[in-house]
């Protein structure tokens, strides 16, 4: 098996090495030999599998002969721009430009299921379609769609403060990969709902994120709690533990078989959906998926030891595990952490990143 740089975007130290460390963990797991990075023309000795940094589109996995989710911890679409957050919204118009093989009926799917937005790939319809949001009150989030981890995005209130943040843009970039416009929630709760299928094991998950300050004023993500069984997304229902994570996992679900019937070419072996509750701005309450991810992401580590737990003998039916992101140099190891990234001494990013099976207390098991 192998890592694969799957696009030309160079990424951080940390996200190589968090890579690695699932890489090296899934090999281990089902004594598969592991070769490092996928080098192009590597002859392989049987059927390779890959963790992948990037969801793939159909000719990359074509090229290395990926035909389904057992090739591969991630997924594949049909466009490259399916697997980026602007497939969660609609055009502002019928009219608006849009990038080859986009769907108009996926937002008929994705009806209610997500918060009121736009995307838009046209540097001078942002303003218009940003406005058509303020109309309805509150703050608005602006993200750019090739964005990770929280960075990237910018909340106004008013059309100034959106214009400003529009001349920051690169144009090219909005054209190329587009920008979300989004309602923006107060008081709000990001909930995590995932599955993976690895080797013929199926887990699924529910669970809460955290932000953290990333030492420079943003706010990035922090890590997930999760609480893990064996099965797929519809098992998740005995575990929901209140009406929003009820809520969430309906509209997870919603969001997922969408893509499907709109994209029928897409499959994944790794599916985590980011969803959102909390109140808008007349302080009715709201969930709606904010995005998906069809890759190895911030909560894979943890995915990996809930995997690992229930290939022994005598797993519980529910577990509970964990991730941490720090940006913190000094923080220390915690104990029974397994760690896929430690560098005090990083000059940006997390200085520590780790996972761990957690206790029925919420400690270190």
């Amino acid at each position: 098996m192998f890592t694969l740089r799957a696009d030309a975007q160079p990424r951080c130290t940390h996200e190589r090495a968090s890579q690695a460390w699932v890489a090296q963990r899934l090999a281990t797991l089902f004594g598969w030999e592991f070769g490092g990075e996928y080098e192009s023309g590597h002859a392989a000795s049987a059927r390779p599998y890959f963790v992948p940094d990037e969801t793939l589109d159909a000719a990359q996995a074509a090229a290395l002969g990926i035909i389904d989710e057992d090739d591969l911890f991630g997924g594949v679409v049909p466009h490259a721009f399916v697997a980026s957050k602007v497939i969660t919204h609609p055009l502002p118009t019928a009219t608006s430009p849009a990038p080859p093989g986009w769907q108009p009926r996926l937002s008929a799917g994705l009806a209610g299921a997500v918060l009121s937005g736009f995307s838009v790939f046209d540097a001078d319809l942002i303003e218009a379609a940003g406005q058509l949001l303020l109309a309805s009150g509150g703050t608005v989030r602006l993200k750019e769609a090739q964005a990770r981890g929280g960075n990237g995005q910018h909340l106004f209130t008013d059309a100034a403060t959106l214009r400003d943040v529009v001349a920051t843009l690169d144009r090219d970039t909005v054209r190329r990969h587009g920008v979300v416009l989004e309602q923006n929630l107060e008081h709000a709760t990001t909930c995590s709902v995932g599955e993976i299928r690895v080797a013929g094991r199926r887990l699924a998950y529910l669970g809460t994120q955290r932000q953290i300050d990333d030492g420079n004023g943003n706010e990035v993500y922090g890590g997930s709690h999760l609480r893990v069984l064996q099965g797929g997304l519809d098992a998740l229902e005995a575990i929901a533990a209140d009406p929003a994570e009820r809520a969430a996992l309906r509209q997870a679900m919603r969001y997922d078989a969408a893509v499907s019937a709109a994209y029928p070419g897409f499959f994944a072996s790794r599916r985590n959906y980011d969803v959102v509750a909390g109140h808008d701005a007349q302080g009715r309450w709201r969930c709606g998926v904010l995005e998906q991810s069809w890759r190895m992401g911030g909560a894979s580590p943890a995915e990996i030891l809930a995997l690992a737990a229930f290939l022994q003998p005598g797993a519980p039916a529910v577990l509970d595990v964990s991730c941490h992101e720090s940006h913190d140099p000094g923080q220390p190891v915690p104990q029974g952490a397994q760690v896929s990234y430690h560098d005090p001494a990083a000059a940006s990013g997390p200085a520590l990143k780790y996972a761990r099976v957690e206790g029925g207390d919420g400690s270190p098991a």
